[in-house]
């Protein structure tokens, strides 16, 4: 566990932190100057607060009552930045052995572990001018954890690459942050890629840190919408993978009810979390029929909130968030209001793939 608690000031800026991290992804999110490099400088060791206290389990990393700070190379903490930063005169074999020299408690997963599950076995002869940008980050995230780290801090590791790079390295980061048993925060600007893997979500704006919590929670919270901006609001449902039909279409069986959606190429019984754009949400007062969307869900609403260009639902289905907007001339039409029963109506295809994930620790059948 991470806790963070300090204050610190930057010319006319103030940065108020606190938070705690638990094991899983902990994302730090918010918009450009909120104060995220501050908070991630101040957990490295890159910056010493003017006040406060920031302790990794029992490790006082620093304390202004006490005077202890201690200097980042004696912080037990694995940083990948933007770019890999690897050392170029040595092969991808001996960049990751070097993040051995730091390790401290000699607990160090092995070699084979490592570039197993991050798949990068392949490479270990190459040099990094012949790799591609996702397989550069990779063989860095392999590094930091070789030197067995207390704590990964993640700094927008995928900033620098391309849409098809994202896509590859995805699940690499979804599997450390189930095998790994350590925190891992994660610094990015990407609402979907925070959607997709963190357990926990830190809302930083203006120096202060605005809301923390789970990550279902936090995305569909209406509250979180102004910050996390209204074409990003979204919902988090979890399914497992039910069947593939012969017609191309795999079914997800949530609390919600069944959701089909076009293939996805995973073994049945996976547990799944899907992102839900509130925009590709429709409502309908009675079950639509003779309609080409497949998935309508029955939902009470929740909660009504005006927003920039419309109003957006909040709804239980089955004991899953799910949003909604909608303009408000359709709000007043229907005469929606919070405990209205309606219906949740979401076409296949809405659902990106980029937008489906793994669930959390969640155990894949064999």
């Amino acid at each position: 566990m991470l806790s963070v608690r300090f204050q610190h000031q930057i010319g006319q800026s103030r940065i108020d932190a606190a938070f705690d991290a638990p094991a899983g992804v902990t994302a730090l999110f918010g918009k450009s100057g909120a104060g995220k490099t501050t908070i991630v400088k101040a957990v490295a060791g890159l910056l010493r607060p003017d006040s406060g206290r920031i302790a990794l389990d029992d490790s006082v990393l620093s304390d202004s009552s006490t005077g202890r700070f201690l200097p980042p190379h004696r912080r037990g903490i694995g940083y990948v930045f933007q770019e890999a930063r690897l050392f170029p005169h040595l092969n991808v074999r001996q960049n990751l052995l070097y993040g051995r020299w730091f390790s401290r408690r000699k607990t160090i997963a092995s070699l084979p572990q490592v570039t197993e599950m991050l798949g990068i076995g392949h490479l270990l002869n190459r040099k990094p001018a012949a790799l591609s940008g996702g397989e550069l980050q990779r063989v860095a995230l392999g590094r930091a954890i070789l030197s067995d780290p207390q704590m990964l801090l993640l700094d927008e590791p995928l900033a620098a690459l391309d849409e098809a790079r994202k896509s590859e390295i995805l699940p690499y980061l979804e599997r450390l942050r189930d095998d790994l048993a350590v925190p891992i925060l994660y610094v990015s600007h990407s609402a979907a890629e925070i959607a997709r893997l963190a357990t926990t979500i830190v809302l930083v704006d203006a120096g202060r840190v605005i809301a923390s919590g789970p990550a279902a929670a936090i995305l569909s919270d209406p509250a979180t919408t102004p910050l996390m901006g209204a074409r990003e609001a979204g919902a988090l449902l979890t399914a497992r993978l039910g069947a593939q039909d012969k017609d191309g279409l795999t079914r997800l069986d949530s609390r919600a009810g069944p959701i089909w959606l076009p293939h996805i190429d995973r073994p049945i019984g996976t547990e799944l979390r899907l992102r839900i754009m509130a925009q590709d949400v429709m409502i309908a007062l009675e079950r639509p029929v003779n309609l080409s969307a497949l998935n309508v869900l029955p939902a009470t609403i929740t909660d009504l909130t005006r927003t920039e260009g419309g109003i957006q639902l909040r709804m239980d289905a089955g004991g899953e968030a799910l949003l909604a907007r909608i303009t408000a001339r359709s709000a007043r039409v229907l005469d929606l209001h919070p405990r209205k029963q309606v219906h949740a109506v979401l076409k296949a295809v809405s659902v990106a793939p980029g937008s489906i994930g793994t669930t959390p620790s969640a155990v894949q059948p064999a």
